[in-house]
């Protein structure tokens, strides 16, 4: 089964990232695999022989692969043509990231305060390569919080494993901003998270929890796909902050 998207690397399973697309796209990549979920979610509502297993367990557990294999066929034809001809979808046009926000700095004053990696990520909206940041595996109680402002962004309790390679959650606290999008947009491609005091990227939102069953995601429908680089996380033991960013690159 080949994406149809980028005609390339072969898929198993919606949900899993094409390694044929760069690194230096990993937001569109984190997007395009966000396609290839929501057209499996259409196909096999069209052809329910092939929705068999499909939304089980999350992470899906290699003996389930080859019964997802038909509806993957089906999601990937399915993408090609909500996607008009097989065409990657493309982030939308961001607003500034300083108009209307509490924290104001200049691109100089935020250049200081943050690593190269993390000012690529919150404030010219990046993607870490998946699977580097120094949070997928936490695990303590605490709070997940914007880097660049401190402001509180998730709860420890709505963190779960989703298998993607990025920290995710099943919901943000009120201090995430949500990308205001169609719900065509919504459903496909998602939308973009930021933190509501300093503009910062954190992220994207998807609406794809009913792939994580038995996890808070599918309870609340929605899976909040986050760069590690743009949080640290407070533990509730006392214990020292933890910045998010791992030791490999950002890509744009």
């Amino acid at each position: 089964i080949r994406c149809s998207p980028c005609s390339h690397t072969p898929i198993s399973r919606p949900g899993v990232v094409c390694l044929a697309m760069a690194p230096r796209n990993a937001g569109i990549r984190r997007r395009h695999n966000f396609v290839l979920a929501a057209a499996a979610a259409i196909a096999t509502a069209l052809v329910p022989r092939l929705s068999i297993g499909l939304a089980s367990t999350s992470p899906l557990p290699p003996s389930a692969l080859p019964r997802r294999r038909a509806a993957g066929a089906a999601a990937a034809v399915a993408a090609g043509v909500l996607l008009g001809g097989g065409a990657c979808p493309q982030p939308s046009a961001a607003k500034s990231r300083t108009e209307g926000y509490e924290v104001q700095l200049t691109d100089k004053e935020w250049a200081r305060q943050l690593s190269k990696g993390e000012y690529a990520v919150l404030r010219n909206g990046g993607t870490e390569n998946p699977g580097t940041s120094r949070l997928l595996k936490e695990k303590r109680k605490g709070t997940f919080r914007c880097l660049g402002c401190q402001n509180p962004l998730f709860a420890s309790d709505e963190k779960f494993d989703s298998g993607t390679g990025w920290p995710s959650f099943a919901s943000g606290l009120p201090g995430v901003e949500v990308e205001a999008v169609n719900q065509v947009q919504a459903a496909l491609l998602g939308a973009e998270l930021r933190c509501a005091r300093c503009g910062g990227h954190l992220g994207d939102v998807f609406q794809d929890g009913f792939l994580y069953q038995g996890t808070r995601s599918a309870e609340t429908g929605r899976r909040f796909c986050i760069d590690g680089a743009a949080l640290e996380f407070i533990p509730e033991d006392g214990g020292p902050p933890i910045k998010g960013i791992g030791s490999r690159g950002i890509y744009g």
